[in-house]
């Protein structure tokens, strides 16, 4: 597979929404409802421009296509998870010495799943995180990205649900920290 990280843009807004979409329906599919996905897509699932402003939100790019393939990023602000939609937002920034840095909106296309796409921005996002002075990671991770994610260290700290519309989404807490 061969493909590169770059940081998204604006411009990327509207492929990275489609890849999202594409993702969460095609990928979730062995753990949540039709329902439960489009739920979450509706609410919560979706590109954080704060994420791209900070630079600190990547996009996978097929060598040969040149299409976004993936996409994912690391936060230097307290809002845990939700696209631009999420209502309960919280845009203060961090401080390195006593906060985590939250992983955030990781989505692979369908055709370039479980290729480690996700683990190279992943991987990336740790980088620049520790550059930036934090020690520690936390995600919110769907039920389908427990397996990367404990995989590459993270630890669940408990289960949470969130309600939508009468439809309750199943999420896990994750923490790691860093070298």
């Amino acid at each position: 597979m061969n493909y590169y990280l770059r940081l998204a843009t604006f411009e990327d807004k509207p492929i990275i929404k489609k890849l999202i979409e594409d993702s969460a329906r095609a990928l979730s599919q062995e753990d949540y409802s039709l329902e439960q996905i489009e739920i979450a897509i509706k609410y919560i699932y979706g590109v954080d421009s704060d994420l791209i402003t900070d630079q600190t939100y990547f996009v996978a790019i097929d060598s040969q296509t040149q299409q976004i393939i993936g996409s994912g990023g690391w936060s230097k602000r307290k809002t845990l998870f939700g696209g631009d939609q999420y209502t309960n937002r919280q845009t203060e920034f961090l401080d390195p010495s006593r906060d985590a840095a939250k992983i955030r909106a990781f989505f692979i296309h369908p055709n370039h799943a479980r290729k480690g796409i996700a683990k190279a921005i992943l991987l990336k996002c740790e980088e620049e995180a520790k550059l930036n002075g934090f020690n520690t990671l936390e995600l919110l991770s769907t039920l389908p990205g427990l397996k990367l994610y404990s995989t590459l260290g993270f630890q669940p700290t408990g289960k949470v649900a969130y309600e939508f519309e009468g439809i309750t989404v199943d999420f896990v807490p994750m923490t790691k920290q860093l070298n």
